[in-house]
């Protein structure tokens, strides 16, 4: 019975490894992420473009994939960039980031998440919107500058909320960054810019 196990075990392992796929760019892509129909598991699709992993949104908005963690089963993503002289995100358009809730990513509970150009009515809800939020700091920034003034508010992704979606829309707030694993007390230099995604491990 043991003996079985253990060749259980070697073979799972022999099965993902010969389904890896090849590094893209100076990155690897450990199974079971997928960047073709060949290697990989097809419900972790991300993408390889031009040497340069992206992950895609399902309105197919696609982010800049900065590091990946196997062992945690997280990948960390570029937060869209809020245009210039606007404090607009680049992916207002499709809502800000949406994931398929469908598919085994969801956001993880380490992003602060700071909201630019809200209107008012986000004042009724419990996020942090006083002179002493992070996102202040921010707005003194090259790229929260075009923010600068405007309502602003942060808030940590808990569990209690969606973990799906982080969203802007016109009439709501406009522009989001994100920091993974904040700590209090940190520098702008020291904080990590991105929005961290895990993954639930394959059947």
């Amino acid at each position: 019975m043991v003996a079985a196990m253990v060749f259980l075990v070697i073979l799972v392992t022999q099965v993902s490894a010969s389904r890896v796929c090849p590094k893209c760019g100076k990155m690897k892509v450990p199974y079971p992420l997928s960047t073709d129909g060949n290697c990989g598991d097809p419900r972790y699709r991300i993408y390889c473009k031009n040497g340069v992993l992206e992950f895609m949104s399902a309105p197919g908005f696609h982010y800049e994939i900065l590091s990946i963690n196997p062992k945690a089963n997280k990948l960390v993503i570029r937060p869209p960039q809020i245009e210039e002289n606007t404090c607009y995100s680049s992916d207002l358009g499709q809502g800000g980031l949406l994931l398929d809730d469908k598919l085994p990513f969801n956001v993880s509970t380490r992003n602060t998440v700071m909201l630019f150009n809200c209107s008012d009515n986000v004042l009724l809800s419990p996020l942090n919107c006083s002179s002493s939020s992070f996102c202040r700091q921010f707005e003194e920034a090259t790229e929260g500058c075009g923010c600068k003034g405007t309502l602003c508010c942060h808030f940590l992704k808990d569990a209690s909320m969606t973990s799906h979606r982080i969203r802007v829309r016109l009439g709501g707030c406009t522009a989001y960054t994100s920091v993974v694993d904040k700590k209090p007390g940190d520098p702008i230099d020291l904080w990590n810019f991105g929005i961290e995604l895990q993954w639930l491990p394959p059947f």
